[in-house]
Order: structure tokens, then sequence, then C-alpha cells
């Protein structure tokens, strides 16, 4: 919401002239504009109005490894382990529902998106008091086994692996654009779902890909693409990691991402680490055909291969074959497109990416041994003021200074 309405808000959606499902929706008020900092006291009542599920897999998985949390020890080891020159990590602590935070590393400029969700947060419930670390770099970093001693420590990233400890938020990409949905102009979750090509029926047989150079075998995929071009479209837009194969490889022209879905078969390989256009392809309706990957984001859980997707191997060496398989199986694949997208579109929504959020730090918060504190070098981060909007709070919220 851009702005505040206090008695109630009643949303119509119609095709043509006729409503559409139960609309008109009447939402009680007050509805709150973004800005307005009047978090909900009762977290249980603002997870049911939101219908957070009932449990996270992913989650549930990753405190496996983490029953308890030692802050002291965390407090000792982090800076060590993760704070030299070229760290990515940033510490929080989370009070009285204020934010404070300090950098460890020289590679931080990313905190500005665990920044913006942690004070949305915040703005729309209260949040639980807890102190811990952000990993803002590509790769996971916590290698250490359960068994190992010293054991692992709980570092919460963006992208999990398979042998990692990490704990997984949902990527700042897909984050951002949750946030952004309403007022950006680039890509968002939504966006997508709306601009989704021609019918299926009409989209070109074959699969494609444009992207960095930030993976191996997107270079395979290109010469794949010379050899087999009634079966692919690949290209390499960006050379950084591999500079010396764009004379042989060329450089294709970058496409906006809407017109991939002119297509009926998407490539999804890894970049660095997951590639984070992975539900953005999701989203779409052409069929994603995914890389067997040890990466993965906090949703992949919850997809099954040959239901949401098609797998091909690390290698690629299946690619062609799936390709063939999608074409002499149109109903199928296109069944498989279909059940991913609205699989999608159930995990990527809004309310459960925040409540994804609010689930781990309450998971965290649980665990810890000993209470939250403002280390030294940590500063408040404050609630942005856009001045559009005046927030009548239904209760009033303690100034910093009274805490």
């Amino acid at each position: 919401m851009h702005e505040t309405v206090h008695e109630g808000l009643k949303i119509e959606i119609l095709y043509g002239s006729e409503h559409v499902a139960q609309s008109p929706y009447i939402l009680k008020g007050p509805v709150y504009h973004e800005y307005c900092d009047c978090p909900e006291d009762d977290p249980q009542v603002w997870q049911k109005t939101l219908s957070c599920p009932a449990d996270e897999p992913q989650i549930e998985q990753d405190f496996v490894s983490f029953p308890s949390i030692n802050l002291q020890q965390m407090l000792k080891e982090v800076p060590k382990r993760f704070g030299d020159e070229r760290g990515a990590v940033v510490h929080y602590t989370i009070l009285n529902n204020h934010i404070y935070r300090r950098s460890l590393g020289k590679y931080t400029d990313f905190k500005m998106f665990s920044d913006e969700i942690l004070l949305s947060l915040a703005r729309k419930v209260t949040l639980p008091d807890l102190e811990f670390y952000i990993n803002l770099g590509d790769w996971p970093l916590e290698h250490r086994k359960v068994n190992d001693t010293p054991g692992p420590i709980p570092i919460i990233s963006w992208c999990g692996s398979l042998d990692s400890r990490d704990i997984i938020l949902p990527t700042y990409d897909v984050t951002h654009s949750t946030l952004e949905a309403m007022r950006g102009v680039t890509n968002d979750l939504l966006s997508v779902q709306g601009n989704t090509g021609p019918s299926w029926i009409n989209k070109t047989e074959k699969a494609f890909f444009r992207g960095r150079d930030s993976r191996e075998e997107r270079l395979q995929l290109v010469l794949l693409s010379k050899e087999n071009p009634q079966l692919l479209d690949a290209g390499i837009t960006g050379y950084f990691f591999f500079q010396e194969k764009e004379k042989e490889l060329g450089k294709a022209k970058l496409m906006g991402f809407f017109d991939f879905f002119k297509y009926k078969y998407q490539v999804n390989v890894d970049g660095t680490v997951a590639a984070y256009r992975y539900p953005y392809l999701m989203l779409g309706d052409s069929l994603v055909l995914k890389q067997d990957s040890p990466y993965y984001e906090h949703f992949y859980m919850a997809l099954r291969p040959w239901k949401h997707y098609v797998p091909i191997k690390r290698n690629l060496g299946d690619l062609l074959e799936k390709v063939k398989w999608a074409k002499e199986n149109d109903e199928e694949a296109k069944k498989i497109a279909k059940e991913g997208q609205l699989t999608a579109r159930d995990l990527l929504q809004p309310p459960r990416l925040y409540c994804y959020y609010y689930r781990v730090l309450q998971k965290y918060a649980e665990r810890q041994a000993s209470k939250p504190m403002v280390r030294d070098g940590m500063e408040l981060v404050p609630q942005p003021d856009d001045g559009t909007s005046i927030c009548q709070c239904h209760r009033k919220r303690p100034k910093r200074e009274e805490l």
C-alpha cells in the first residue's frame, strides 16, 4: 500500500464487468501503507492473518544442526573466520523491535537488502530479540560437520549447498522483488506472471538460455546450440570468467526477460551458485529444464523432478535428449510446466516470504543460550521516513529513548 486506509478497504476484481471469485473483498481497517511503523503485538495473530504454513521443511532441516546457539562462541569465532578483507558478513541484533548492525569484512554493500526486509518485517510484527550473522556473499560459508570439533555455527545465507550447514533465507533478489513489486519497473515475481509470452501452442519449440559466463556448463550450452540450432538457442551475454572464449563463442545481444517466454523450454544452469533467475523461470509458463545442482534456494525442497520441472544432468549430457522428449510428449511437457508454475506461485507469493523470514528468526531466537545484546560498533538501522502519509497506529509504539 502507498497510503494508509483507516476505515477499511474494498477490493473489486473484475473480468469485463463481472466480479471474479468472491469479489468484492472487504478488508477491515486500518490497512497500513508500507512505511507505517505499526507492528502487530501478537505474532500468532499476524501469522494467522497471513495464513502462514504450519511448518517449512527447509527451516526444520536447517536447524537440526543447531539445537542450541551459543552467542558468545559466535562473537569470538565469526569475526576471525569470516570477517577478513574478503568477508561479506553483517552482525545484527534485534532488540525491542529495533535493528542494530555492524559490518564484518570488506564486501557488505548488499546489507541494504537485508536491512530493508528486516525493517519491513519490524513495521508489521513485533520480532523476537535475537543476535545473528548474515552472509551477503554468493557461497554458503559453514562447511563444518555436526560431529566436528568445534562444530558448525549458524550463519544465515541466501543460498545453501549439500556440503554446507548455513541457514537459508529467500535470496536478496526474490526479497527485493517482493518489496518493490508495486513500485518497481524491472522484473518482479508478479510482473512475470502477466508477461509469459504467446500461448503454449504458439511458442517456439526450442530450449532457450541467455546469461553470463559464470559457469563452464554455460559455455557448453552455447557449443550445443551451435551444433543443434533446431533444438537449442543459447548465448552468453557477458564475459567475465572466461573472456578468452568470447571470440570462439560470440556474444549474444541482451534480451528482455519476458521475451524468454516466447520459447517453450527454459534451460536453468547454475551461475556461481544457484541461478537466482530460477524463481522467475518457474513463474512463467514454459517448461523448465533444471540442471542437477548441489546448490539450492529456500523453496527448492518443495519441488519434484518430472512433476514441476524436467531434470538434466550436471554435465548437460542428456539435455538434447530431454528437449526431444518434451517435443515428442507435448501434453505431458505442458502439464509439468503448468504444475511448476502453480506451485511456484504458491511458494513465492509475498505472504509466504514474510512468513518464512519470521519463522527463521523465531526458530533462531528460541535456540539462543543467552540474551542478545547491542555490541560495540553496532549502529541503529533507522526506519525510513518517507513523509508521504501520516500513520495513526492502533497502539502507541515506544520511542527508542523510552526503551
